[in-house]
């Protein structure tokens, strides 16, 4: 005998005529149809009302919505997305403030962001498994220009086939993007040109921070390059952070992000217009924006220019008389107590201090900036074991620096 299949509605109907035929009473039908007695009188009472129409369920949709987002803000909230179309809702609901003022209310964020995923238009990105933290002694960017960031993002191609090779320069403190330019060759000269217009723009900064690669840092004396030698020159400090551990620039790295996800996939046909999405992705990062580490306010807003500017000619380099001062020969090296000292090759031409601190050991600086200390045993350079940034013997004509903050080992 096969089964006979009933759905809700019929055993309502069943019910409702059982009970009318008044050979049960309500408590045993409702035994019988496992329903509580106040259920067994609500259905009746409906149909005696309305008829076996109303045994139907009810809809248990609120009769009001107060969360009910205005077709006019739906509006807005669509503008938003299509002319930013990565925005998610916190940085929506900030746009909405800034552009509409006289509005009497938002929508909060969930609302806005279950309208956004109602239509189609969020993306569930993949938990990236965070690196562990770990100590370091980099520098901590309190304000303005204390320090900035500097990194080559990775090289890609453009439609045509060219390499791109992006030039990023940011602000810690801010957030601010202070350089994103392609550069043709990843030179000492053309990356010094770029950074020579991106001082006269905003100044000096104490300390600028990149990973080891060229053009920031070297194999040679204290891992530095030519780049870093002319910014120590200028009196600002290069500090590198730990081979293997891009998470200690992280804020930088996590423009590298936003900047490929917004001109690069895909990339430009040509190296002409992949710079200028470039400049657009600098306009629209510093100036519209919103940054929730600073409070929903832009980089733009947060940003102050230095007042340390960028002098028209190099400082003169002067060390205190009871230091001995030395010339960096052509080949790199010194002549010190009669003997020949290799320190690097990029240092040829330049003076450097000798502090002698025993009768073993010496201490050898340029300008302000401990390059390590000389064993006169071994006759060998040995890293320095700690550096500061000032140097009570060092000093720069015209550089002046505010307080001391703490430099990471070499």
């Amino acid at each position: 005998m096969p089964w006979t299949e009933t759905c809700v509605m019929e055993q309502k109907v069943k019910f409702i005529m059982d009970l009318f035929d008044g050979n049960y009473t309500m408590a045993e039908l409702c035994r019988y149809y496992n329903i509580s007695r106040k259920t067994g009188y609500k259905w009746l009472g409906r149909y005696q009302q309305d008829g076996a129409k109303a045994l139907s369920d009810l809809s248990r949709a609120p009769h009001n919505h107060p969360n009910a987002i205005s077709p006019q803000i739906q509006q807005a909230i669509l503008s938003i997305k299509e002319e930013f179309p990565r925005w998610g809702a916190p940085k929506i609901r900030n746009r909405l403030e800034r552009i509409y003022p006289s509005w009497d209310s938002y929508p909060a964020i969930s609302t806005i962001g279950l309208f956004l995923h109602k239509h189609g238009l969020t993306v569930h990105r993949k938990r990236r498994r965070r690196a562990s933290p770990t100590e370091s002694p980099l520098t901590k960017g309190i304000q303005s220009n204390d320090v900035w960031c500097a990194d080559f993002k990775g090289h890609f191609r453009t439609g045509d086939g060219n390499r791109c090779n992006p030039l990023t320069i940011s602000d810690h403190s801010s957030r601010y993007l202070l350089c994103c330019r392609h550069i043709r060759r990843m030179s000492y000269e053309l990356v010094k040109m770029r950074f020579e217009r991106v001082f006269a723009e905003y100044g000096l900064p104490r300390v600028i921070r990149t990973d080891n690669g060229t053009p920031f840092a070297s194999r040679g004396l204290g891992g530095l390059s030519r780049l870093s030698y002319w910014w120590i020159r200028l009196g600002i400090h290069p500090e590198r952070i730990e081979p293997g551990h891009p998470e200690q620039n992280g804020r930088h790295e996590r423009i590298h992000k936003t900047l490929k996800d917004h001109t690069a996939r895909p990339a430009a046909k040509t190296i002409v217009r992949q710079q200028k999405r470039f400049d657009e992705f600098c306009i629209e990062y510093n100036e519209h924006r919103p940054h929730e580490a600073l409070d929903m306010r832009t980089p733009a807003e947060c940003y102050v220019g230095s007042k340390r500017d960028f002098p028209s000619r190099l400082p003169q380099v002067t060390y205190p008389e009871d230091m001995l001062v030395r010339r960096v020969h052509n080949h790199g090296d010194i002549l010190y107590f009669g003997r020949r000292l290799f320190l690097a090759e990029s240092l040829k031409g330049e003076d450097v201090g000798i502090e002698q601190i025993s009768e073993d050991m010496s201490r050898l600086w340029y300008c302000d900036y401990l390059l390590g200390e000389i064993d006169h045993r071994k006759w060998q350079i040995a890293p320095a074991k700690s550096r500061s940034l000032i140097c009570a013997y060092a000093q720069i004509s015209g550089y002046k620096p505010e307080k001391v903050l703490p430099m990471s080992s070499v």
